[in-house]
């Protein structure tokens, strides 16, 4: 059975929600017959990374806010991701447009190393602040994950795996998503937002259950934690 997930490296919901969906997914006996894909989304497309930024005064100048709201904001995160054993650096994190860690993402899926990628990236940018809109970075997790790094520069450039991000939003669009992390089971259920393990268990039971031999109805969302486009978490 395929699990789709649509994410992006700079939502912390998402980040939270693949952890909860992790415990759910080792819970399940029958978890050697599921496939996770990743699907890209970006909810600040046209965010011009700046190294130098700060996180708080980028989040306090995009929502309106003051930077200690944005501090506030970035701590209550930060403490629902402790709950799942993540332990976010807030003052650490460089915000950065997400297009070529997307790219990167897509590449490692064609070598068959997509989840680890996405962890790759997930910990780069809450937990370790790198600058994941680097090429250099990208090709030291390339490395890491003991892919071609030289091949994945060549791939940004000549933006091979750009439409493939495009046509993964575009997609989730068409399916009406407008927040994430949005996972979807079969194309049959959906968890919106990062819910507890328990929540992931029960609809991966029910739609697995289906997929062996029932018919399932059309696609029902159970709604949870998100980051929508226009930037807000909750």
């Amino acid at each position: 059975m395929n699990i789709e997930i649509w994410s992006d490296i700079a939502c912390p919901f998402c980040y939270i929600g693949k952890r909860e969906f992790e415990k759910a997914l080792q819970q399940f006996s029958e978890k050697e017959e599921v496939k996770v894909e990743w699907k890209s989304y970006q909810l600040s497309p046209d965010m011009i990374t700046d190294p130098t930024a700060n996180s708080y005064e980028t989040l306090a100048a995009h929502k309106g806010i003051s930077v200690a709201q944005a501090r506030q904001m970035y701590e209550s995160v930060a403490e629902r991701a402790r709950g799942t054993g993540l332990h976010f650096q807030s003052d650490k994190i460089v915000p950065a447009n997400t297009l070529k860690a997307h790219c990167f993402s897509h590449f490692a899926k064609t070598q068959g190393k997509q989840n680890e990628a996405e962890e790759l990236l997930f910990r780069s940018y809450f937990i370790d602040g790198k600058n994941i809109d680097d090429e250099s970075v990208l090709a030291e997790l390339a490395v890491e994950l003991n892919l071609n790094a030289e091949a994945f520069k060549r791939a940004l450039e000549k933006n091979l795996y750009t439409e493939a991000v495009r046509s993964d939003i575009y997609e989730a669009f068409q399916l009406g998503v407008r927040g994430v992390p949005f996972f979807v089971f079969d194309r049959k259920y959906a968890v919106s937002g990062a819910q507890s393990s328990r929540i992931f268990l029960q609809t991966l039971t029910q739609s697995f259950n289906e997929w062996k031999g029932n018919k399932g109805e059309s696609l029902k969302v159970q709604a949870g934690e998100t980051c929508d486009i226009n930037g807000n978490c909750n």
